[in-house]
């Protein structure tokens, strides 16, 4: 590696954008029973849609929606809106916890000085429920949910680039880390430039998926991010 290679990659990474259910947040299959339950909530036979819904963890939630109801809003928002209750009742019910290690992760990296910020596909109704069953709304410098960035979540980059923006943490995309355990996660990371992209196998899909969508990196679990990215300023 010449020296400009080396001075590159050595740089800090100062802007860690940590995705949520399945990455820092036990889902347990929670997204798949919130919207069972939607759909049984609206008439609608859940089976023709679980498959998509598995295929699309990790992009926003109105989207799916809007997808699986051919375009019809009213019927998407409706739709959305009944997930979202029935993910908070799950959230209530206490059906909801931080992976092992993900708190002392960010702890860690906050410690270095590094700005960590949490996002998720969810409404922010949804995302503020999980925060306050953790205790984690003073843990991290910002959460962001689609609605943050503009009403597109992933595979879009817009939440890592609202993050960006929003904590002037960094002043190079390619000093940004992203991690989360789906290949729209690992998309998004991409399309934003961020100079690493980590996928964790704590959630919704598999090595090969996160590698062929963009993953840098494949983790256990979010719990070895800091020694990554270690690596990665050694």
């Amino acid at each position: 590696m010449n020296n400009a290679a080396h001075a590159a990659s050595a740089q800090r990474h100062d802007l860690v954008v940590l995705d949520m259910a399945g990455t820092t947040v036990a889902d347990g299959g929670l997204v798949e029973q919130a919207f069972a339950t939607a759909a049984e909530r609206l008439g609608e036979d859940p089976s023709t849609m679980i498959d998509y819904v598995r295929a699309t963890m990790g992009e926003s939630k109105i989207s799916v929606f809007r997808h699986l109801f051919g375009g019809d809003e009213a019927r998407a928002q409706q739709a959305n809106l009944a997930f979202e209750d029935a993910y908070g009742e799950l959230v209530a019910a206490g059906r909801i916890e931080a992976l092992p290690g993900a708190a002392d992760a960010i702890a860690t990296l906050t410690e270095q000085g590094r700005t960590v910020v949490l996002t998720t596909g969810f409404a922010r109704v949804t995302q503020d429920a999980i925060l306050d069953a953790l205790g984690w709304r003073d843990l991290v410098a910002l959460t962001l949910c689609p609605a943050d960035a503009g009403g597109r979540g992933r595979p879009y980059p817009d939440m890592v680039l609202a993050a960006f923006l929003r904590t002037g943490a960094v002043d190079d995309v390619r000093r940004i880390v992203v991690a989360g355990d789906t290949s729209y996660d690992m998309l998004s990371g991409v399309r934003s430039g961020a100079g690493i992209v980590a996928g964790v196998l704590t959630g919704a899909h598999g090595g090969d998926a996160l590698t062929d969508h963009g993953a840098t990196r494949v983790l256990p679990s979010v719990a070895g991010l800091p020694a990554l990215i270690g690596e990665y300023e050694a």
